[in-house]
């Protein structure tokens, strides 16, 4: 390729401008989550709190639902149209739908139309996000070398993880700034609406970029998929890529990713009673000093492997669950006795207030964060690996988002359901380590290791005119 055939792209603006506009999207999918438990008193019918809690957290189930149909929609748009305008397309009908929640009316203003409502925002939500991983993981792959993708692409992994922490974050600086009375009544509306803004920032970044340099060699090469559909799904031994990518690798690594960060939150704060302020204090230092391990597993995983990583951590996870649980109810110190009734701690039947031992907390979540990032830091480099370009954003987005989206995201109903049938606390613990052993033992006797994979042969080798950090950027270069 002549030198003058595309502009120099430095690696480091393209990883930071995919990473903030994945930020900010599970940023806002993940805002719902958190205050899934305000949700059931402003937008469902009053009168039995448990049900309306169910309703909530189906309502939050409803976005995993629609991801893997956003990512076969996205995904065929990104394998025919480029990767750069769908995730541009995504963060916009992320970002709005997340404004309307901000300002949709409650139960008591408009009746049955507020859940209505609520559940059509949360499944546009779901088709966003359902196209968004996929264009943003493929995007810095297709601008890493082969030897390094898997350091490369775990940055876009620390996104879901620190989407989540500046949802706790914003959250809670709201919170502790008015009164209980004033939050449940419009503050939670705040971090919605705040939206807004980052979405308008992370679009004038990602509005400087420009195509992949492989996508744009494989389309002027003619190699590109008028029909990623049929070239995913009608051929037999991609099917069969697509099924062990989901059951072999994505469906443990989604248990592992809710049940270690999104869950244990839920845990302390709903079950056992540790008030909100020391809940979100806990998860977010584990979140914080957990981190940066996502980048230290992805660049172990360019050296050892991909395989070895992931499934060690959903088999680590499965044995550790049970006992790192109770010892979390120990060091919560719940007040009183567990209630099935209410779901949690209560004394007299009333909600109860825990006692927590913060930094034994804070180590026990910060060990399930870092089962997190082995299992979530290598996975980016696997997928993009296993599948061949031309049908990579559509074969790609689909495991990852039934994996994440239905394995992974029913989790929270999943266990509040098995609370409810069971009344014992840790029932709930059932559903993550038995999907996890499923994915250990398929993934080790079916997946091939993928980090010898050079997915630039496919169109040629390495891109000469491309930067992969190490020199200057010429003026002008990256617009």
């Amino acid at each position: 390729m002549p030198a003058t055939a595309r502009p120099t792209y430095r690696l480091p603006f393209v990883i930071a401008a995919s990473a903030a506009g994945t930020i900010i999207e599970w940023y806002d999918f993940y805002l719902y989550g958190v205050l899934a438990a305000f949700f059931s008193t402003q937008f469902f019918p009053p009168g039995n709190d448990t049900a309306a809690l169910l309703a909530s957290l189906a309502t939050f189930g409803a976005g995993f639902a629609v991801r893997p149909f956003g990512a076969a929609f996205f995904g065929r748009l990104g394998d025919i149209t480029g990767r750069k305008f769908t995730f541009m397309l995504t963060i916009l009908i992320m970002g709005l739908s997340t404004a309307f929640v901000g300002i949709l009316p409650t139960y008591a203003q408009i009746g049955i139309l507020a859940p209505i409502i609520l559940v059509i925002l949360r499944l546009a939500q779901g088709l966003a996000l359902g196209g968004e991983y996929g264009g943003a993981a493929i995007y810095v792959a297709e601008h890493s070398t082969d030897a390094d993708r898997g350091k490369n692409t775990s940055w876009i992994q620390t996104t879901a993880t620190l989407g989540l922490l500046l949802a706790l974050t914003i959250i809670g600086l709201t919170r502790v700034n008015m009164s209980t009375a004033d939050f449940t009544s419009f503050g939670w509306r705040i971090p919605f609406i705040l939206s807004v803004i980052l979405v308008v920032i992370a679009l004038f970044i990602r509005m400087r970029l420009q195509e992949t340099p492989l996508f744009s060699r494989l389309k002027a090469a003619g190699k590109s998929s008028t029909s990623p559909w049929r070239d995913s799904f009608a051929n037999g031994a991609n099917r069969k890529l697509i099924l062990l990518a989901l059951l072999g690798a994505t469906a443990g690594q989604a248990v592992v990713w809710y049940q270690g960060q999104f869950q244990s939150l839920f845990f302390l704060g709903t079950i056992n009673g540790v008030k909100f302020t020391d809940a979100y204090l806990i998860v977010g230092a584990a979140l914080l000093l957990g981190t940066p391990f996502f980048v230290v597993f992805g660049a172990l995983s360019d050296r050892i492997g991909r395989k070895p990583i992931i499934l060690g951590g959903c088999l680590i996870a499965a044995i550790t669950y049970f006992p790192i649980y109770n010892l979390m109810t120990q060091f919560a110190h719940p007040q009183g006795a567990f209630d099935a009734k209410l779901g949690k701690y209560a004394i007299d039947g009333v909600a109860s207030v825990a006692q927590p031992e913060m930094i034994p907390l804070i180590a026990l979540v910060w060990v399930q964060v870092i089962f997190v990032t082995m299992v979530y830091g290598p996975i980016a480099a696997f997928l993009v690996e296993f599948f061949p370009a031309k049908i990579r954003y559509t074969s790609l987005s689909i495991p990852y988002h039934i994996g994440n989206g239905w394995f992974g995201g029913f989790l929270p109903l999943i266990s509040a359901a098995l609370l409810a049938a069971t009344g014992n606390i840790y029932a709930g613990l059932v559903y993550p380590i038995t999907v996890a052993i499923i994915t250990v033992i398929i993934g080790g006797l079916f997946i091939r290791e993928s980090r010898h994979v050079k997915i630039w042969d496919e169109v040629g080798g390495h891109d000469e005119d491309l930067d992969y950090g190490n020199t200057p950027i010429r003026p002008g270069a990256i617009g």
